[in-house]
């Protein structure tokens, strides 16, 4: 009885638009009171978000899905009058009503009705604009409306799934949501062609006229065919569609209950004008100085991301702590600059370059005109905090001339096309203006017009007060390394709201998710997660999102997790546990000096210690201008007293770059010093390990036992036989003898036992001259002796927080020399050594490293680890990264089973 009353009131619904035909005009709202703007099932405007009842939980069953009224074939042809549309217009016509088979070949969004039509210009001059609607036939009550993109053009037919949504969810229409969008009122066959913003009505509905117009359309259609109305009306929208979901609540705040406004194009002028900024400096001097190639531009994206990295406690080719990453830009156009700014090579940037890697990631501040709303800046992108304008993690770049086509062409820097085509239709409406004249800062007579446009097509109105009080909700995402809309707009953006509603207003209303890594829809990580789950759960039963989880989308990442962080936070790495795990990073908001580091001394501090070749010696650190020596203090390769002097540049995370043919010296907690010293001979660097305390017994020289154990041993043979990895047991004893064995099989690790047969003995002795102890190798068949022998190197012992680190300096002869570092033969506990490394190897190289329970990524090679293996004491790694390590109060050194990798590699856990 119900449908039956339901299907006469549809019929009379479509007889009435029918008996509208050819009423036309340009008339506004004459006859909106036919279309609620607002749902009424819950009596009208939606209440704040409240927890739900205990005896109402979110998860109640939802409703019975609303058969249609009418049939798909009764909307065929029909017109709409443009008395049902609230801005002016001459109506709209059906062009098509199709009904759509679930079992239809290809089709996987069930039953349902696609509807196609026009909405009519009043300027006969403009294109019409084409609208989608999609009417399921188990209809859930709810209507989205989708954003457009780009210049769009193009028909957003509604039936595409979430933008950035959980992989495998159908998509709305499927779930039974009515969907529906338009093309902005005039089509193209690129996103990235401006032409239609010669018409005003064309740029009117770009602005966002033809949003309003296609709802008022599609909820007349939906409350033909249904003969009720939604009880939930959204948008969703990402990059020009998400400033048509800002815009649209901003200008009609009454007719959705929910908008998701994904890397929202907000501040859509100063966007442009931003664009404009790069072409100028990008193609300054015909190009000749400015310009960067592909090169070049990754040459800056690799040197970012090599400073800010581990910042966020990771090393995972995603920059997080992006604040306290911008604090590194200076120094980090330093070490680009070519000498003297003038280009020399490809491997450094000319000043010009320089500039345009400065219009790149600098604000634009306008002081001599606004923009709408008031607004005098444009965000920066974050180029030098991991946004990644080039390369293959996106895919755009700075083209591939240095001189740009007019008007410019996908051949030249993607973001002047955009700037380019903007001055060209928006602004002066000359096709054949040279936009490299136009200066976004003083746009001289053109001043008056930026601005207007402005007002029609920016999205920046913070105030959302009618929005929220009717219950509205926001959620807002944006990725911090977007090289298409400046994340930093949008930051503006949501610090005006604030400033505008109040805190507490937008705490109740706004969701706002900041993502590292993630770029226009590009990136090294692409989130996946249900906003539209989110969304609906806050708006139907009061249940405000916190901090989700995403799932990264990208290809080679695919899987792994982060915590979708609420700004101004951020996920920071809690230092265990798997890298690709949400749970095992926190939303952080601090914000700290990337160039201080706890860790370095406090006055100018000398370390004792050596290198892998054997080589003793001393580093003096002068924290005030981070100048350092090393000397070398006993050596058989050159001569006591050899020199290295330098300068430490600040890399971050307590790691410094350095002279010594590019070792990075890091600085540990507890007063140890990791880093590098040129090699001897053969080029490179030695790696090298100091101790800001080491333990001596000048005056008790018999006395061990504050540093005697049994330890396992690692470390390297280098000489003229070649290099080789080393792995012991050894016991110092308390009077200062030691012993090493040798496992009789493999040749490696063992549980220490005295009777050991492959065994080396001997004593240590300090010597005062040198604040070391001397190493004396005795007969491998006597007992424990301290006294005699054949004095073949040195042992540091340094003390790291109060616990002992022995090092042994192996200087036997030309065929053997190298180092050894102990670890105590105690159960080594998975997670003990959680945290990541800087270290360096024997073949000369920097490796960052993380340990995370049961994985090891070493050198961006993952593998599993296996703990108390072979023996206790003893990391093992598998093949992804074959080899063992020892950890030693934040120590760490790694020897490698597989023979085409450094046969050992030491460092410190930042």
């Amino acid at each position: 009885m119900f449908r039956a009353v339901r299907h006469a009131v549809g019929l009379s619904l479509v007889s009435l638009i029918l008996a509208a035909c050819g009423g036309g005009g340009g008339g506004g709202g004459g006859g909106i009171g036919f279309l609620p703007t607002t749902p009424p099932a819950s009596g009208g405007s939606n209440p704040p978000a409240t927890n739900p009842p205990a005896d109402d939980p979110p998860d109640n069953p939802p409703p019975p899905p609303v058969q249609p009224a009418v049939s798909c074939a009764d909307l065929n042809g029909k017109s709409l009058p443009a008395s049902l549309i609230s801005l002016p217009t001459q109506g709209a016509t059906v062009t098509s009503a199709t009904p759509v088979a679930a079992s239809d070949a290809g089709n996987t969004l069930g039953d349902y009705c696609r509807v196609r039509g026009t909405i009519q210009p009043v300027d006969p001059s403009s294109q019409s604009i084409n609208f989608a609607v999609n009417l399921p036939e188990k209809w859930n009550q709810k209507t989205i409306h989708f954003g457009g993109g780009g210049f769009d053009g193009v028909l957003i037919d509604g039936t595409e799934v979430i933008r950035f949504g959980p992989a495998g969810k159908p998509a709305p229409l499927a779930l039974g949501y009515a969907t529906y969008g338009d093309d902005s009122g005039h089509q193209s066959g690129s996103i990235t062609d401006g032409k239609f913003a010669a018409n005003d009505e064309q740029l009117a509905n770009y602005g966002g006229n033809s949003l309003k117009k296609t709802r008022d359309v599609a909820q007349a259609l939906v409350l033909a065919r249904y003969g009720v109305a939604p009880k939930h009306a959204y948008f969703l929208g990402t990059s020009t569609g998400g400033r048509d979901a800002l815009s649209y609540i901003q200008r009609w705040p009454f007719d959705y209950d929910g908008v998701i406004a994904n890397e929202p194009a907000l501040n859509y002028t100063g966007t442009r004008l931003s664009n404009v900024a790069v072409g100028r400096a990008l193609y300054y001097n015909n190009g000749t100085d400015g310009w960067m190639d592909l090169s070049e531009t990754l040459m800056v994206q690799k040197a970012a991301m090599q400073a800010c990295d581990k910042l966020d406690g990771a090393a995972d080719s995603i920059v997080s702590n992006v604040e306290s990453c911008r604090q590194l830009n200076t120094q980090l156009l330093a070490s680009l600059r070519c000498p003297g700014g003038t280009k020399t090579a490809k491997t450094c940037l000319s000043d010009a370059q320089i500039a345009t890697v400065k219009a790149i990631e600098s604000p634009l501040d306008f002081t001599t005109y606004s923009l709408a709303n008031g607004v005098k800046r444009a965000g920066g992108y974050n180029l030098l905090e991991g946004a990644l304008v080039a390369g293959p993690f996106t895919t755009r770049d700075l083209g591939t001339r240095n001189v740009p086509a007019n008007p410019a062409t996908s051949a030249d820097a993607n973001m002047y096309v955009t700037g380019d085509q903007w001055v060209k239709f928006f602004v002066t409406r000359d096709a054949n203006f040279n936009t490299l004249t136009f200066d976004p800062l003083n746009p001289g007579s053109y001043a008056a017009r930026v601005t207007e446009v402005s007002n029609i097509t920016d999205a920046t109105n913070p105030n959302l007060a009618p929005f929220f009080a009717h219950g509205g909700r926001l959620i807002m995402l944006h990725g911090l390394a977007d090289e298409v809309i400046s994340p930093n707009s949008t930051i503006d953006y949501y610090k005006q709201l604030i400033a505008t509603v109040g805190q507490a207003s937008v705490d109740q209303n706004v969701r706002f998710y900041t993502v590292p890594g993630m770029g226009h829809g590009t990136g090294s990580f692409i989130p996946n997660w249900d906003s539209l789950a989110a969304l609906e759960g806050w708006v139907e039963n009061g249940l405000a999102p916190a901090t989700g989880v995403a799932v990264d989308a990208v290809a080679g990442t695919y899987g792994r997790t982060r915590p979708l962080c609420l700004f101004p936070a951020w996920p920071k790495y809690r230092g265990s546990g798997s890298l690709d795990a949400a749970v095992n990073y926190s939303c952080v908001t601090e914000v700290g000096d990337p160039l201080a580091c706890p860790n370095l001394p406090a006055a100018v501090t000398s370390y004792k210690g050596g290198n892998s070749f054997g080589e003793e010696l001393r580093v003096q650190i002068d924290p005030a201008t981070m100048a350092y020596t090393v000397t070398i203090d006993a050596s058989l390769q050159r001569a006591a007293g050899t020199v290295r002097t330098g300068t430490l540049v600040s890399e971050g995370n307590c790691s410094y770059g350095s002279g010594e043919s590019g070792a990075v010296f890091s600085f540990g907690a507890g007063g140890v010093l990791s880093g590098g010293v040129n090699a001897p001979s053969g080029g490179g660097f030695a790696p090298l390990l100091a101790f800001q305390n080491t333990f001596q017994n000048a005056a008790t020289p018999m006395v061990f036992n504050p540093v005697a154990n049994v330890f396992n041993a690692v470390g390297v043979q280098q000489g003229t036989g070649g290099t080789t990895a080393q792995a012991l047991a050894v016991r110092l004893r308390n009077l200062g003898s030691f012993q090493y064995c040798r496992d009789p099989v493999s040749g490696g690790f063992m549980i220490y036992d005295a009777s050991c047969t492959q065994t080396e003995k001997g004593y240590i002795t300090y010597n005062g001259t040198r604040g070391s102890f001397d190493l004396f190798t005795t007969s491998p068949t006597g007992g424990a002796v301290t006294s005699g022998g054949t004095l073949t190197g040195s042992m540091v012992i340094g003390l790291v927080s109060g616990t002992a680190v022995p090092m042994h300096l192996v200087r036997e002869s030309a065929a053997n020399a190298g180092m050894r570092l102990f670890g105590l033969q105690q159960s080594l506990v998975s997670g003990t050594a959680d945290g990541s490394y800087a270290l360096l190897s024997v073949k000369g190289e920097n490796h960052d490293a993380t340990v995370a329970g049961s994985g090891l990524n070493l050198g961006g090679a993952a593998a599993g680890l296996s703990y108390d293996t072979p023996v206790l004491g003893v990391a093992q790694a598998d093949a992804g990264r074959s080899g063992n390590f020892i950890f030693n109060s934040g120590v760490l050194a790694f020897v490698s089973t597989d023979a085409a990798k450094a046969a050992l590699e030491l460092g410190v856990r930042h």
